[in-house]
């Protein structure tokens, strides 16, 4: 009788059956409500309520069990960042490094001591040295998306705040451009190209800083002119910014360092403060939540099961060298050892850094980065939710979370 009457009022086909827009607004709309349900309730991080919703879909069996982005998740994955990326950029003053270089030294620290622990754990544990590397490239630096997300929500201002930020910008700069090489050597050792082993990572870094002076450049002589916090100058911003985006996705120049690194150049070639609306408006919002949403679901119960001990292994080497790096130059560096604590549980995160790095790494050696998806998977999975927890336990640590966000009873 159902099927008649569908039919009689042209319902087709009949029954219905939801396409990619239905599930895409219904997660949306749990995102945004468990989010809030965290939030308000629990006093957690809205992001962990966003992942959580991509935890249920990656359960489901509907996530993305090879962690491969493709098509329109790959978009929104690459336009979340961009924002992120460029507003954490956009915070750093490089005169700092001049004034305190212990800065610069706990970063390099913190990311080598990172990265040669995590291809000895790896190494360890019986993985082979390529394979060892290019776990250690996509999840030595903490992830900006996440860092900034909660520091923002949590109204953070501080030495401590301050550090995370430079030292998260400092280590994604430095994965990536690990990440190109150790791509170029893989030319090298599997097909012998010297010329394509140099040239290419060379390239991308050299057409990625170009790439960032010019949205640089641009988004200055815009600002002279408008202003650049009402409603259809952020369009105007955000154009921009998916311009350069689209540009480096067809160059195959670096969807990270290009947003990363022109917010640098713009806060630092001026002493003008720079205040953009939270994520670019309600459009960047919508991006941050399908951004946690869809990293939350890069995995698979069968990823965790194959990847779970080197994940572990991986998250506690990486965990263990840069609390020893930052919290035993602590004091060098113009802090407290109670403050480098607080540092260290900021610089935890792996998240969707991680996922568009072993995206790249997939399409340039997909056999490679086949083998190493379960340890890979499984550490951007564990880290969906403590990694926010961690920068907020930080943050509180260091006592520089608004007194607003701060749970009852907590510390004034």
């Amino acid at each position: 009788m159902l099927t008649e009457f569908a039919a009689y009022l042209q319902v087709e086909p009949w029954p219905p059956v939801p396409d990619a827009m239905f599930w895409s607004a219904l997660a949306l709309v749990a995102g945004a409500l468990l989010g809030e349900g965290v939030q308000r309730g629990l006093g957690l991080p809205r992001i962990v309520g966003y992942s959580v919703v991509g935890m249920a879909i990656a359960l489901s069996g509907h996530g993305l069990a090879d962690g491969r982005l493709g098509g329109s998740l790959r978009l929104i994955v690459d336009l979340a960042l961009a924002l992120l990326l460029f507003e954490l950029g956009s915070r750093l003053r490089l005169r700092w490094l001049r004034i305190n270089p212990a800065l610069l030294w706990t970063s390099g620290a913190e990311t080598l001591l990172s990265f040669a622990a995590i291809v000895a754990a790896l190494a360890w544990l019986g993985m082979e040295t390529p394979l060892a590397l290019a776990c250690a490239t996509i999840t030595v630096a903490a992830s900006g998306a996440v860092v900034g997300r909660v520091a923002t929500e949590l109204k953070a201002e501080g030495q401590v705040t301050e550090r995370m930020l430079m030292l998260t910008a400092l280590n994604t700069l430095f994965a990536v451009l690990v990440h190109k090489l150790v791509i170029g050597w893989l030319y090298l050792d599997r097909a012998g190209n010297w010329g394509q082993a140099i040239a290419q990572p060379l390239y991308t870094f050299g057409g990625s800083v170009l790439l960032a002076f010019l949205l640089a450049g641009l988004v200055a002589w815009v600002a002279r002119r408008l202003d650049l916090r009402n409603e259809n100058s952020v369009l105007l911003l955000l154009g921009m910014i998916v311009l350069a985006l689209t540009l480096a996705r067809a160059f195959s120049l670096s969807t990270l360092l290009v947003p990363l690194l022109a917010g640098v150049v713009l806060r630092n070639s001026t002493e003008r403060p720079w205040v953009w609306p939270r994520h670019f408006g309600t459009a960047g919002g919508v991006l941050v939540l399908m951004l946690f949403v869809v990293v939350g679901s890069a995995w698979s119960v069968q990823a965790l099961a194959l990847g779970a001990a080197g994940a572990l292994l991986l998250l506690a080497a990486r965990g263990l060298a840069k609390a020893v790096a930052v919290i035993g130059l602590a004091r060098w560096s113009g802090i407290e050892t109670r403050q480098g604590v607080a540092l260290t549980l900021t610089l935890m995160p792996v998240s969707g850094t991680a996922l568009v790095l072993f995206a790249d790494l997939h399409f340039n050696h997909p056999d490679l980065a086949i083998t190493i998806a379960p340890v890979v998977l499984t550490a951007v999975a564990a880290m969906e939710l403590a990694g926010p927890l961690a920068v907020q336990w930080g943050l509180r640590l260091a006592d520089e979370d608004h007194p607003a966000h701060r749970p009852p009873g907590a510390r004034a």
